[in-house]
């Protein structure tokens, strides 16, 4: 069995977009107020392409 993560790190964020690693803890923080999260709870995969407009599938590679 294949197991995938579910949640989404800024290091991920880093490989997705290009940018610093440091953007993806700030784009993190910014998806979090967006879903009324608190700041220990973790991005969802769903979250964060729902957020981004970047498909699921597109996003899959990168984990």
């Amino acid at each position: 069995m294949i197991k995938k993560r579910c949640v989404i790190y800024p290091k991920d964020v880093q490989l997705i977009t290009g940018k610093s690693e440091r953007y993806g803890q700030v784009l993190l923080t910014k998806i979090r107020i967006f879903f009324h999260k608190e700041p220990h709870q973790f991005i969802t995969l769903k979250e964060f392409s729902e957020f981004s407009g970047i498909p699921i599938q597109d996003l899959e590679p990168y984990l």
